[in-house]
């Protein structure tokens, strides 16, 4: 059986006409830059997420970096985060010219641990914390914010692989992207909600902060070609923003698939040999039981691989027709580009054993029973 690790084509076919017409449109409007589709999908957007402001930008990684620029961050400047996430992460801290300062993850979530970053010590350079909401499921926020309140600094939420996941406050649920001072999202078409190639997105309840984000994502003007900042080209196409709005009506649909289909695993893993005897670990599901609908949206369904035995296991199931892959294999404190910075292997010692044994599986929402039970069989098969 061919189990693929994301199959886009099976999400495609339902809504293909309704894609197809959407693009038309745009293409037959005659406006391609910004315009009144862009308009109408921050609109969307911001009301999904629950912020005042959304602005549509050019991919999630343009969202960090045009974040970091809007709050004046550069050289001398320090950002602390993870060091387990997507490259952008900590890539958009140096490119503006500032120093990501890195602290260890939380074991079962693989998001950053509030108690490794209450043991940071203070100081005048730190400007902003980016935690990552990695996975799909949104980190310990509220002792993150208390954190950053004490210390003066800005929280950018990288909300990338979160888009609608919910975290519960003492004010309430709240999702991904609307606690923080700006939430940074990424449209890739491997996310939940996936455009047609790059796109993402900045939200904010701050008007001033709003006013400036329109500013930078076009070279920093207002009105045109008169300049207060010097930004850059993160536009997002209409084109792109059109796909989105075909598509967002759809998006809690999928996620409550992808939760049915983690779910399932859960349970075939239950009472498997490898589970129970501790070869591997399933998500923990860190927020469930707080009248939370969308606790996790599952980005991924991330398994924990004990005893060095992960990349034999991947191999395995590749062999198998099962797609899988590893999210993320090295740290960043251990990347060629960081060692300036001085970090040493050992140093993050939990965000180190992830990239040694997490595995992500197949959970997309078009997968089906017969699909899943093959999975679990093959994993169970390989530890005998």
């Amino acid at each position: 059986m061919n189990v693929p690790l994301l199959d886009l084509r099976a999400q495609l076919t339902p809504i293909r006409d309704e894609i197809l017409a959407a693009v038309t449109e745009v293409v037959d409007s005659g406006r391609y830059i910004l315009g009144p589709k862009v308009e109408a999908f921050e609109r969307e957007m911001a009301n999904y997420v629950g912020t005042r402001h959304a602005v549509g930008v050019s991919s999630g990684t343009d969202a960090l970096l045009i974040a970091l620029m809007v709050m004046n961050i550069g050289p001398g400047d320090q950002v602390v985060t993870t060091p387990f996430s997507f490259f952008a992460t900590a890539g958009v801290i140096s490119r503006v010219g500032a120093s990501p300062v890195f602290v260890d993850i939380d074991p079962e979530t693989f998001n950053i641990d509030p108690a490794s970053l209450r043991r940071l010590p203070s100081s005048e350079r730190i400007k902003a914390v980016m935690p990552v909401h990695l996975y799909g499921q949104c980190a310990d926020m509220e002792p993150i914010l208390g954190l950053a309140r004490d210390r003066g600094w800005h929280v950018i939420e990288d909300a990338a692989q979160a888009v609608g996941a919910e975290y519960p406050t003492p004010d309430g649920v709240k999702k991904a992207g609307s606690m923080g001072t700006m939430g940074a999202f990424s449209f890739f078409p491997s996310k939940n909600l996936g455009c047609l190639g790059d796109g993402g997105l900045v939200t904010t309840d701050d008007g001033e902060v709003y006013e400036k984000l329109v500013m930078f994502r076009t070279h920093g003007a207002k009105p045109k070609y008169y300049h207060r900042y010097v930004g850059g080209n993160f536009r997002i196409d209409p084109l792109q923003t059109a796909v989105l709005s075909v598509k967002l009506p759809y998006l809690d649909d999928w996620h409550l698939s992808r939760m049915e289909n983690a779910a399932r695993y859960d349970a075939l893993f239950a009472s498997s040999k490898p589970a129970e005897e501790g070869a591997i670990a399933l998500p923990k599901k860190a927020w469930e039981g707080n009248g939370l609908r969308h606790p996790h949206i599952y980005n991924q369904y991330v398994i924990r691989v004990r005893g060095d035995q992960r990349d034999a296991l991947k191999k395995y199931l590749g062999e198998a027709g099962v797609g899988t892959e590893i999210y993320y294999p090295v740290p960043f404190h251990m990347q060629e580009c960081f060692r300036y910075l001085g970090y040493r292997e050992g140093d993050f010692p939990e965000a180190e054993a992830a990239c040694r044994e997490v595995l992500a599986l197949p959970v997309y929402p078009e997968l089906t029973r017969e699909m899943q039970e093959y999975v679990v069989d093959r994993i169970a098969s390989f530890f005998g």
